[in-house]
């Protein structure tokens, strides 16, 4: 990736007016070069950030192409979270905790965030902190809705029941 970058950033000033650009910012060629591919990187990094989605209120049916016409892999409960990896047309391709790649249609989706629990007997705390009062446990499979975003290795949750608490981040999916 790094190569395509610079050779993109060779072309451009190849083609571009490059010595008026790097004595405005009294740089040498080089270093004109590598500020644009620092630039280049940069946006090429927030491209590919993480996005999280959740199943809305009723169950959807994942399909493995962007088709109701294609084959059903898996009917997602509600609330389950999922990766966003393309969005296509009407369609979005997703993974699901265990890493599986499938296509649901994207107005199924909602942007309200959840996790799901990976570890066996997950504790959920009163606080961000080992030593808190253990609020209640969940098995793993539990979908619980994501209240803030990872702080110090823990996330804060609530459950549909109205409890809430803190969850280690590594105990949980979809942060």
């Amino acid at each position: 990736m790094i190569l395509c970058a610079k050779l993109a950033v060779l072309r451009y000033f190849e083609e571009h007016d490059v010595l008026s650009f790097q004595r405005r910012l009294g740089l040498s060629k080089l270093a004109a070069q590598g500020l644009l591919v620092t630039a280049l990187m940069g946006a090429a990094y927030n491209a590919y950030a993480i996005d999280f989605k959740s199943v809305g209120s009723a169950p959807a049916i994942l399909y493995d192409a962007p088709s109701d016409k294609g084959r059903k892999t898996f009917v997602a409960p509600r609330g389950m979270p999922v990766e966003v990896v393309l969005s296509y047309g009407d369609w979005t391709k997703v993974r699901d905790a265990g890493g599986d790649l499938s296509w649901v249609e994207s107005k199924l989706l909602t942007p309200k965030r959840t996790v799901v629990i990976t570890a066996a007997n997950s504790k959920v705390h009163a606080a961000a902190d080992e030593t808190s009062p253990l609020v209640f446990t969940a098995d793993r499979g539990v979908v619980l809705e994501l209240s803030e975003p990872i702080a110090s290795g823990w996330l804060k949750v609530h459950h549909h029941d109205g409890v809430a608490g803190f969850v280690k981040a590594t105990e949980a999916w979809g942060d």
